[in-house]
């Protein structure tokens, strides 16, 4: 039986991970199928602390992973299928290790960027498609870039992206926005945003030795296509936790985030705790990430020492 098992290796789960090991507990931690999170999908890093030249995001998860490695925890590839809340210990159905029992378990399972699903669209993540302004907006300085999106986060992060660009223009598909009318009226207001309304985005225009060049897309009133010329596109539509295999036992808000108890990574069931992208709607940083995930440790230490502390009172 273990300790403690974490499900995730982003910034979180392998914060958790190293805080975990440090603390002499040994966690098995279930990386899913894509070891690192988001950040392997990130070029170069330059806002997480410490990299005074920034950081290849692959790299800085590789490390991050040798440095619970280090302090002994266990890494296993594969999927979580179910896990059985209602026992104590946990049961947990693991790919290729079957039923796996441990007295806490630490969600930090992240949360997906939604994609368009159009040509030339992942295959440019990292080199010129971005789902994330604050992480990648620095590096279109003084360029001409498209906000893909017509809600709330389109919006702000059309508005962010001004600090950097020259021009930002902001593609929806239809000719009114989701967004509340006090980003509407903020983003109007900002003469370096352009708009592309009613216009439903076909391919992403790139290459490999030129990067992204532009965005086809086609009007919806005349049924023209037009290419619209850019040199960064970043899609806006929202974000999607991997919360589907808890089978609801974890409560939730109505997006699908895990709820915490407020100030800790407390869930609904003891023993159960959540951090990074998973129940963090608001900010969805590297190192708020890193940070949530160094409380899910030391929550979860504390939880562990209350059974034992019970179990000597026994």
């Amino acid at each position: 039986m273990y300790k403690s098992v974490v499900i995730g290796t982003g910034p979180a789960g392998l914060t958790a991970a190293i805080y975990l090991a440090r603390a002499n507990l040994k966690p098995l931690v279930i990386e899913g199928p894509q070891p690192g999170g988001q950040l392997t999908t990130t070029t170069e890093v330059e806002n997480f602390p410490g990299f005074i030249d920034g950081i290849q995001g692959p790299e800085l998860m590789d490390n991050m992973r040798k440095q619970a490695e280090r302090f002994g925890a266990e890494f296993h590839m594969g999927w979580v299928n179910s896990i059985e809340f209602g026992e104590r210990p946990f049961k947990l159905h693991v790919e290729d290790l079957g039923e796996v029992v441990t007295e806490t378990v630490i969600l930090s399972t992240g949360a997906t960027a939604k994609y368009l699903g159009i040509p030339g669209e992942e295959e440019y993540v990292g080199r010129g498609v971005s789902t994330c302004a604050t992480c990648d907006g620095f590096f279109f300085r003084n360029k001409d870039i498209v906000v893909i999106g017509g809600g709330d986060s389109a919006l702000e992060e059309a508005n962010f992206l001004t600090r950097f660009a020259s021009k930002v223009t902001l593609i929806h598909r239809r000719d009114e926005l989701r967004a509340s009318k006090i980003m509407q009226d903020r983003a109007r207001a900002n003469a370096k945003i352009d708009w592309a309304l009613d216009r439903v985005p076909l391919e992403i225009i790139a290459n490999d030795e030129h990067g992204v060049k532009g965005v086809k897309v086609r009007n919806n009133k005349t049924g023209e296509e037009e290419v619209i010329e850019t040199s960064g596109v970043f899609v806006a539509i929202g974000h999607h936790p991997n919360t589907g295999f808890l089978g609801g036992a974890i409560t939730t808000d109505s997006n699908g985030y895990i709820v915490t108890t407020p100030g800790t990574t407390e869930t609904n069931i003891p023993g159960v705790f959540a951090c990074g992208d998973v129940q963090d709607t608001r900010y969805r940083q590297a190192i708020t990430a890193a940070g949530s995930g160094c409380m899910a440790a030391m929550d979860a230490e504390r939880y562990i020492e209350s059974l034992e502390h019970s179990a000597i009172a026994m």
